[in-house]
């Protein structure tokens, strides 16, 4: 299924320049950490920021974002001070966390972003709880929750997936496939000719697949 969106001139302008704010900072993301300035495990966006870009402000303010270890991008996208993010990835008192969480710990309660998870697959469960939570207290909000290609082989992924369609819960569950899981690629990874946006079919959760590139 082939989809075409037609923006205004305005709105263009506003994705790319989200798309370029990402970039660049993932870029000096990179010079810090080279120099030493950035510690633990560093995670770059670089070459996804049209999926956060595209996706995140679709969302209103009172729904949730819950991310992956490759978190900057959509952190940045959901609104996030751009100095307070790098500042939490230097490990500063004035980051996001304190300084305490890093590159792959952004928070920020105040717009809903509820942060990164180093556990590959930690955050499904997690925003699975999150959408039960806004069911439960009859609120029109919904989590959107980011995940690598790397994660569906993790049981957290198939259990997710169940209990969301179970519950029927308001959660949006973004796979971003980019072909390798830290240095696996895909096609060591999975049963030939698997794809991966069916696998939720067999809970009845409907699913698309959309070119996350810029072309």
């Amino acid at each position: 299924m082939t989809v075409t969106v037609n923006l205004e001139k305005q709105q263009a302008i506003d994705l790319y320049s989200k798309m370029l704010l990402i970039r660049r900072f993932e870029e000096e993301s990179e010079r810090l950490y080279r120099r030493g300035m950035i510690r633990g495990f560093l995670h770059t966006y670089i070459g996804e920021e049209a999926i956060a870009a595209g996706a995140v402000p679709l969302l209103r303010t009172d729904d949730y974002v819950i991310s992956h270890y490759r978190d900057h991008g959509h952190a940045l996208a959901r609104g996030m001070d751009p100095k307070t993010a790098m500042a939490e990835l230097c490990g500063k008192s004035t980051g996001s966390s304190g300084g305490k969480g890093g590159s792959m710990h952004l928070f920020d309660a105040e717009k809903h972003f509820m942060g990164g998870h180093a556990i590959v697959g930690g955050q499904l469960p997690l925003a699975v709880g999150m959408a039960l939570g806004i069911k439960q207290k009859g609120l029109d909000s919904v989590v959107m929750c980011f995940f690598g290609d790397g994660a569906v082989n993790e049981g957290e992924f198939h259990e997710a997936m169940n209990l969301a369609s179970l519950w029927k819960l308001p959660v949006i569950f973004v796979c971003e496939n980019n072909f390798y899981s830290v240095y696996s690629p895909l096609s060591v990874r999975q049963p030939k000719n698997r794809k991966i946006y069916k696998m939720v079919r067999g809970c009845n959760i409907k699913s698309y697949k959309a070119n996350g590139n810029y072309t």
